[in-house]
């Protein structure tokens, strides 16, 4: 990471794209946003079959209408936060507030939390619903790769919503210490009369 200062002396810099692409923390917001693509995407296209007898269609996870609910909603939401973050990322340097700054920081490191965990209780049940799944009620097979990607890319997801909180927690250290570095010595100290 690069030190230095923060706040108002940061505030203002020009944007520039390859510096902002090349971060640590933006990298795995993006992979985290295209591992959630897939845990919808593929949900959505194959996650449902039909039973010849009906024309209903049941959700391939156990015919558990909640479990693919579950994983498409955790992950069109994981991917507005993702488009959500990468705005305010892109926004960061230009906070000339080191509170604002800290507020920003603090809330990122909750919500990469709160989807890890989302992330790790979507990924217990899909697989719990897959593994209790009569192969009988799917003979051949149909959206079972899918689901086996959703289940996997769910257990991905854990991990890279969870280093992010590690990452901006590590900011959220800079910025707390050149908090306190700027109370105890201010940039332009008042002379002893």
């Amino acid at each position: 990471m690069e030190g230095g200062a923060y706040g108002a002396g940061k505030a203002g810099g020009a944007f520039d794209p390859q510096t902002f692409i090349r971060q640590p923390h933006t990298v795995l917001r993006m992979v985290s946003w295209v591992f959630s693509i897939v845990v919808f995407g593929s949900i959505i296209n194959e996650g449902y079959i039909n039973k010849a007898s009906e024309e209903e269609e049941h959700c391939i996870f156990n015919q558990n209408q909640s479990a693919c609910t579950y994983g498409v909603t955790v992950g069109v939401l994981a991917f507005l936060t993702c488009v959500l973050y990468l705005a305010v990322d892109v926004h960061f340097p230009q906070i000339s507030s080191v509170k604002d700054r800290k507020k920003t920081v603090v809330s990122d490191i909750a919500v990469s939390g709160a989807w890890s965990f989302f992330w790790f209780v979507g990924f217990c049940f899909l697989a719990n619903q897959w593994q209790v799944s009569d192969p009988k009620e799917n003979p051949m097979n149909e959206g079972a790769d899918a689901a086996r990607a959703a289940i996997a890319f769910s257990f991905f997801s854990i991990f890279t919503w969870a280093i992010l909180a590690v990452l901006r927690l590590q900011l959220l250290k800079e910025i707390t210490f050149q908090e306190e570095y700027s109370r105890l010595f201010p940039p332009n100290p008042q002379p002893f009369p």
